[in-house]
């Protein structure tokens, strides 16, 4: 089954508004004639309306880095899906790592938010990944069953139709580490399978699964010519727009 690969950039807390149209709608002129892969980038809360009405004309897309479960309400500082949809939003990046990490997200909230994403019409990315620990006491594929598991749990295929997986070796990730191809092709592999042995064959053939983890323009080629990775989800080379634009392009 064809996957149309998804380069997705992960800006976290960088860029002003300012900075971030600049940086927007010099990469849109550069995306213009792609049309085999899509491109999606994440700015912050307050530059993503910004962001979507500058690339408003262009093929690249727009996503949040995360959102709330609640549609309303006396939750101060957070944003729901509906606010983040009429913002312009398309995708919504849902359990990275480091929302893990520093702000306690469990697998049962990242549940929510996906059911909370899907609701309100937003493609989720839901990602997940090992730590170093986990990874050298061999625990890599019962931490990414429990990830994937619970944190779809309750949902039928039919529902996850825009689903994306992001697996993102938490070791990787602002390291300059990679995965090496043997490890990511054996990882990508799996989820494909658990998606399968979840949900169906169907599902299992159509869901885009992204590599993440120092993604950058020497390694972009070698990670995404391996059979079930889909793409990318970048998070530092993704701030640089000559850097980007070159991931983007790896199969050129």
């Amino acid at each position: 089954m064809s996957r149309k690969p998804l380069i997705a950039g992960n800006w976290k807390m960088y860029k002003t508004g300012p900075e971030a149209i600049q940086t927007a709608k010099k990469l849109a002129g550069l995306c213009s004639g792609i049309k085999e892969t899509e491109v999606m980038i994440a700015p912050t809360y307050l530059s993503l309306p910004l962001v979507a009405q500058a690339v408003e004309n262009s093929n690249l897309k727009t996503g949040a880095q995360n959102l709330y479960f609640e549609k309303q309400g006396a939750f101060t500082g957070e944003v729901s899906a509906d606010m983040i949809k009429a913002a312009g939003a398309e995708y919504v990046i849902i359990g990275h790592s480091e929302r893990r990490q520093y702000f306690g997200d469990t697998n049962e909230l990242v549940c929510k938010k996906i059911k909370a994403a899907i609701q309100s019409g937003l493609k989720p990315i839901l990602c997940i990944g090992e730590t170093k620990d986990q990874r050298d006491k061999e625990n890599t594929f019962f931490i990414l069953d429990k990830q994937v598991s619970d944190g779809l749990k309750g949902f039928g295929p039919e529902e996850l139709t825009d689903l994306v997986l992001a697996y993102e070796p938490v070791w990787a990730i602002g390291t300059g580490q990679t995965a090496n191809i043997d490890q990511v092709k054996e990882v990508h592999q799996y989820l494909r399978s658990l998606l399968e042995k979840l949900f169906s064959n169907a599902l299992a053939g159509k869901t885009r699964i992204l590599y993440g983890g120092s993604v950058k323009p020497e390694n972009a080629r070698d990670l995404m010519g391996i059979e079930d990775v889909d793409g990318a989800l970048v998070g530092g080379a993704s701030l640089d727009v000559d850097k980007f634009i070159n991931i983007i392009r790896y199969n050129e």
